[in-house]
């Protein structure tokens, strides 16, 4: 592994990869294989003894992204070791990503707890499935301290770590053209003079589809909209919420042959911080959909009020990338 192979200053202790300066991961979060409870628990606390015994008088912060609601497995284990151990969310209404209130907090805590000194080392952790995220998070973080500058480059080499196998099996659509969305907002806190800004209320009027995908060799597809996020007229509820969802039974549901170039779908969804847009296409029996493209976006970042995207700026379907035109255009306005 080259990224890591960069930093070694010597060997780190068994069960943990080193990153760079005083940052880990766990090493299992790079397999294919899962863990059984009674294993994982052996294995964590076979780690926790090693690191224990290799840096004595040190202290260590914990990240661990996960899927559940309640106490994690890794929390209550290594905290009898006399670690600091954060659980995080491992996604965001279906994407893996953070709000970008989130990310900044993580990243925050990051740097302020390595900054007090060399004996401070922080190890990041993910559940099983949450890969995506920590992926994320590492390159983040990276781009945060000053390690990397590329956020394409950085986000790609932290995949390479690991079978794009593991990717797509707890992913079925390619989340990086998102995730980098999310990297180039955190390396704009370089140019801008407030960062994070703060969240803008926003009003979607419409999507525009310009040269529409083929979709399964239909000639076209259609579309059934659905945005989440928080609902800008209840500011002191900030949990994300289902804020537009195309009507089944209307007249919005109709499919739009290649032949139209053009698709405009009125929206007049209000939105605010962090937004999730899925498009699906639904089937003629108006019972199955399949996802055809997602787009998450911080509304902070949004220039001129208009979001303008290519084909290779959403997150679509593994190998799905043939069945839109070059040209493809998803405005939203």
């Amino acid at each position: 592994m080259a990224l890591f192979r960069k930093f070694f200053f010597k060997k780190p202790p068994d069960g943990v990869l080193l990153i760079t300066d005083n940052i880990y991961v766990f090493d299992h979060c790079f397999s294919l294989e899962a863990l059984e409870e009674d294993r994982f628990e052996a294995h964590t606390r076979g780690i926790a003894t090693h690191l224990l015994e290799d840096f004595h008088d040190h202290s260590f912060m914990v990240a661990n992204f996960g899927t559940r609601t309640e106490e994690s497995h890794i929390y209550r284990i290594l905290s009898e070791y006399g670690m600091t151990v954060l659980d995080y969310p491992g996604h965001y209404e279906g994407c893996p990503l953070l709000t970008m209130e989130m990310v900044h907090c993580i990243l925050k805590s990051s740097e302020s707890w390595l900054s007090l000194g060399q004996h401070n080392l922080l190890i990041m952790h993910c559940e099983q499935g949450c890969w995506p995220i920590l992926a994320f998070m590492l390159a983040a973080l990276l781009l945060y301290l000053g390690h990397y500058s590329d956020e394409h480059k950085t986000l790609e080499m932290l995949y390479k770590q690991s079978s794009l196998q593991l990717l797509e099996m707890f992913s079925p659509l390619n989340p990086m053209p998102s995730q980098m969305r999310y990297l180039r907002y955190i390396s704009m806190r370089n140019v801008m003079p407030e960062w994070p800004p703060a969240d803008r209320a926003l009003t979607l009027d419409c999507l525009i589809l310009r040269m529409i995908p083929d979709f399964h060799s239909q000639g076209g597809f259609c579309p059934i909209l659905r945005i989440y996020g928080p609902d800008p007229l209840m500011p002191h509820d900030q949990s994300p919420k289902v804020l537009f969802s195309t009507p089944k039974s209307s007249n919005l549901v109709r499919f739009n042959s290649q032949a139209d170039e053009l698709v405009k779908i009125n929206l007049q969804c209000h939105v605010q911080g962090d937004v999730v847009l899925e498009c699906s296409n639904m089937y003629e029996d108006l019972d199955r959909e399949e996802m055809v493209f997602r787009i998450m976006f911080n509304t902070a970042f949004i220039r001129s009020n208009i979001l303008m995207l290519n084909r290779d700026e959403i997150d679509m379907l593994w190998n799905a990338k043939d069945e839109f035109p070059k040209d493809f255009r998803a405005e939203s306005l």
